[in-house]
């Protein structure tokens, strides 16, 4: 059975990692030149009931304990005066959602992959031939690929999702800037005390900033905004245009404390814009046997702390359907019916969600 997993990120990894525990061959195609072409994200928080179950069962748990940051699960929200007003301070030993850079954890799959495993710098752009397979994987450079099963683990633009679903992400009308902080305990002392070794979020309704710890002195912040998409280009500014993004920001967060507002002006080096998108809800196909999706390919939702736990839960049962299944179709079929009935029922729960982050609540209310 030749099965192509398409996109390297932590959910297309953990199904080739479990695939191979099992003795079955799988390629891994990414459009990625390598490994370390792109800065990988922030940090996220990997929960016992998801993504550290799929760890388990990929035999890599014992790793990730050396890589985590249990204290990464402190929380604090403040208003935008700065007052605390809530703070979540992990127990001694709580290992419910511990923290671990994006960089980190796909190191760790990568590292646990047989070598050539994944195929770098291989851009796909269609997928064609009878829904009954073998299918035809078609990629930027000319080449063609024939295979009996394709993955879609390639995210919210997936260019897998097609062949078996017409939906296109939505957007939100949130949108993500997203700021890093270097050496934070030498060059931004106040930021670290105010985050903590966990996170920090304020918002008023309309705008927030969310600051995350990362491993190695490091701080993200996103600043959160309730706009049109192209508010950029509206405004006569770039993606690159730091300082007049900045004066934007400060004249939107006029009034909030100065300890907040460092976030949008101390950062070092430019924004990343991130919109936030999501698919509609319920998001299903009819079954194929010879194509299916996970993670956000299959079921994109505000980031609220769910997305890679999901993304990797979907790759470890889809992997283990495949070993137990006298067939491609059946083990596609067992997992899809699992699959669509979770994600609907947790996507139900996040719509909304993006609103919820500016929202100024405290977590749960």
């Amino acid at each position: 059975m030749r099965i192509s997993v398409i996109g390297a990120g932590p959910g297309g990894l953990t199904c080739a990692r479990i695939l191979q525990q099992h003795g079955i061959a799988v390629t891994v195609y990414d459009r990625d030149p390598g490994p370390d072409e792109r800065d990988q994200g922030g940090s996220l928080d990997l929960r016992e009931d998801d993504g550290q179950l799929a760890l388990r069962e990929a035999g890599l748990i014992e790793e990730f304990w050396e890589l985590a940051r249990p204290e990464g699960q402190e929380m604090r929200q403040l208003d935008p005066t700065g007052r605390l007003f809530f703070r979540h301070v992990p127990a001694e030993g709580e290992r419910v959602k511990p923290e671990i850079d994006r960089g980190q954890l796909r190191g760790l799959l990568l590292g646990s992959l047989r070598p050539g495993t994944v195929r770098w710098g291989a851009s796909l752009t269609g997928v064609d031939g009878p829904a009954d397979g073998p299918r035809r994987l078609h990629f930027a450079d000319g080449a063609t690929v024939d295979t009996d099963l394709v993955i879609g683990a390639d995210g919210a633009f997936s260019r897998v999702r097609p062949a078996v679903s017409a939906a296109t992400p939505r957007y939100t009308g949130v949108s993500f800037l997203e700021a890093r902080f270097d050496e934070v305990s030498r060059r931004h002392p106040e930021l670290a005390a105010l985050v903590g070794p966990g996170s920090a979020a304020a918002a008023d309704g309309d705008r927030g900033v969310f600051a995350q710890r990362n491993s190695g002195d490091h701080i993200r912040v996103y600043v959160m905004q309730r706009l049109p998409l192209d508010w950029i280009t509206a405004a006569g500014l770039t993606a690159g245009d730091t300082a007049g993004i900045r004066a934007r920001l400060l004249a939107a967060f006029e009034g909030w404390a100065p300890e907040l507002r460092r976030m949008l002006t101390d950062n070092d080096g430019p924004y990343i814009e991130r919109p936030i998108f999501a698919l509609p809800v319920p998001h299903a196909w009819e079954h194929v046997p010879s194509v299916t999706l996970l993670g956000d390919a299959a079921h994109l939702m505000p980031p609220v702390g769910v997305g890679v736990n999901l993304a990797m839960l979907d790759a470890c049962e889809l992997a283990l359907a495949l070993t137990a299944s006298t067939t491609v179709g059946e083990a596609v079929r067992a997992y899809e019916k699992v699959m669509f009935a979770r994600s609907e029922e947790i996507a139900r729960m996040a719509e909304g969600a993006a609103e919820h982050l500016i929202s100024g609540d405290a977590p749960g209310d």
